[in-house]
């Protein structure tokens, strides 16, 4: 189970936090292939993945702190808790952040000509 942080609706994309870092299972597994599905709320897919370059994590990261901003210091003591160090929301903890808990897009694979 994963948190899904923010949305691309242009891709149908959904984004989702490594909240363990790069030594995730399911983060490492992606290194190799592709997801067989992604299921969020009643969607299934079978994805294709990105890793979000760290100025557009961090700008996720800044959206969902906002959506959220009534929940800022549960979520920034948990941010702390899982890299180690105190994640206060500034601009640079947040860059700081998204270099060590890659942000991933999934969305939905687009099928071949042959497939269609």
């Amino acid at each position: 189970m994963l948190e899904v942080v923010g949305q691309n609706p242009a891709e149908s994309e959904f984004i989702v936090v490594a909240g363990l870092g790069r030594s995730a299972q399911w983060y490492r597994n992606l290194q190799f292939h592709e997801a067989i599905e992604v299921a969020v709320a009643r969607e299934h897919f079978a994805p294709v993945h990105r890793e979000l370059p760290i100025p557009e994590a961090a700008a996720v990261l800044a959206a969902y702190e906002w959506r959220y901003r009534r929940l800022a210091p549960l979520i920034r003591r948990a941010l702390s808790w899982l890299v180690g160090w105190r994640y206060d929301g500034s601009a640079p903890a947040r860059q700081r952040l998204a270099s060590e808990l890659p942000l991933i897009g999934l969305r939905p694979a687009r099928s071949s000509p042959e497939e269609t």
